[in-house]
């Protein structure tokens, strides 16, 4: 029990905006590169925990990313074949259009895809014989345990700042509440819903335009 409250809060503190560091930090492939390995190195849960470390980090921290872009990434990450952890060659590619000078956006996505893969190839190979001890282990259990509600409380509030970017009005807040009940109720594929709100968005806007 205590595991699982330390791994919440430690969860929380991680997700508090920084009063101190630098307001911007220089974007460069290499950069780029090292930090998708240190994310793949240590993220752990679900594969929409990457959105908290996006947002605390390439949004808030270094500004090499807007919300809005974040929001794009994510909804090619679910339309996309594959896990949300694609959602990093989008993000590489767009940083790489937007970084200046010569236009390196295939570049940068194969660089994020390679940094974020890397380290999962390597932990795979290296923790094949430990599986079978740890299963056993209460003490690793446990301290899963409290990692599942880290990754739990990190989701939650990289939702609610999302959420807050994407619904503006209400339209918007209609649309996420009709896709909240569809995707909790009937279960529907989070790809319909993306394409339906892309298809929704066009008619509206086309509406708006015509007004």
């Amino acid at each position: 029990m205590l595991s699982t409250i330390v791994g919440g809060l430690l969860a929380l503190i991680h997700c508090v905006p920084r009063a101190t560091g630098p307001e911007a930090a220089e974007f460069s492939l290499s950069s780029l590169f090292l930090y998708f390995v240190k994310i793949g190195s240590i993220l752990y849960g679900s594969g929409y925990v990457l959105l908290a470390f996006l947002q605390a980090d390439l949004v808030g921290r270094w500004h090499w990313l807007t919300t809005t872009q974040l929001l794009d990434a994510t909804a090619v990450g679910q339309v996309t074949p594959g896990p949300v952890f694609t959602t990093a060659t989008f993000i590489g590619y767009v940083l790489g259009v937007d970084s200046g000078g010569v236009p390196v956006g295939i570049v940068g996505g194969l660089v994020a895809t390679v940094g974020i893969f890397l380290p999962s190839f390597v932990f795979v190979a290296l923790s094949g014989p430990l599986i079978h001890r740890l299963r056993k282990s209460p003490i690793a259990g446990a301290f899963l345990d409290g990692v599942n509600v880290g990754s739990l409380a990190l989701m939650a509030v990289v939702t609610w700042q999302l959420g807050r970017a994407a619904i503006l009005d209400l339209p918007t807040a209609m649309l996420a509440a009709a896709s909240a009940v569809l995707l909790i109720r009937f279960r529907v594929n989070s790809l319909w819903l993306i394409l339906g709100g892309v298809l929704l968005g066009v008619v509206l806007k086309a509406i708006y335009h015509v007004g």
